[in-house]
């Protein structure tokens, strides 16, 4: 019998291994920003999600840029289905990898992400580029799906909870009641390191990807662990 597992995220990823319940836990919603900072002409242009790009491509034609990076496959993916073609992509889909990868410096970079993005990529990318961060959206919690998602788990019918963003994770276990449950699932280390901080053990995908997530899903059920 397939493992049935919650998605909190928004992709709509599929698998004939196991039976998907989607129930994104972020709604977004798009912010206003100043579009004179699009009139400058930058080296780089860095995506760090999906997202990022999504909201963004309605600017792509206003802004002056050589160069683009995307961190993550999905998102480099993404881009390429649009047409953008991408400079770079780290071989680790994180922050960290990105920086540990990208060498340039004295370059004038821009930098379209979430409100709520983790502020480590401008961080490290500004002490060495002039760097211009616009917050392009922010996330805001479904509660309805997060209220639903705790139903099926009081009346037992998830074998699985994945999380993808340190959001999402915050945004369900900050409201309350929080149903018994020890079968979850994160992408990235960032995301389980958020999860361990509200004391709940969890399992990481081996790569940031949700194919990743289902083969640790899978080989948790071969260990009767779930």
């Amino acid at each position: 019998m397939r493992p049935v597992i919650v998605m909190t995220q928004t992709s709509k990823f599929q698998s004939d291994l196991v039976e998907i319940i989607h129930k994104p836990f972020i709604d977004i919603q798009s912010l206003y920003f100043d579009e004179n900072l699009l009139k400058n002409n930058y080296d780089w242009l860095i995506f760090s999600s999906k997202n990022a790009v999504k909201y963004f491509l309605k600017y792509m034609n206003l802004v002056n840029y050589h160069k683009v990076a995307a961190i993550g496959k999905k998102t480099a993916e993404y881009c390429q289905s649009l047409d953008i073609s991408v400079d770079f992509i780290p071989k680790d889909y994180s922050q960290e990898g990105f920086i540990n990868q990208f060498s340039e410096y004295n370059q004038k970079i821009l930098l379209p992400s979430s409100k709520q993005a983790r502020p480590y990529l401008y961080d490290e990318l500004s002490k060495t580029n002039d760097v211009v961060k616009i917050d392009l959206y922010e996330p805001i919690p479904n509660y309805q799906h997060i209220n639903e998602v705790k139903s099926l788990i009081n009346n037992q019918k998830i074998d699985a909870l994945t999380f993808s963003s340190s959001s999402s994770v915050r945004y369900y276990f900050n409201e309350d009641p929080i149903p018994k449950f020890d079968h979850y699932f994160a992408i990235g280390k960032q995301t389980a390191e958020t999860l361990h901080s509200f004391n709940q053990t969890v399992k990481v995908a081996n790569k940031q990807t949700l194919a990743s997530i289902i083969d640790k899903i899978l080989e948790s059920r071969d260990k009767n662990e779930i």
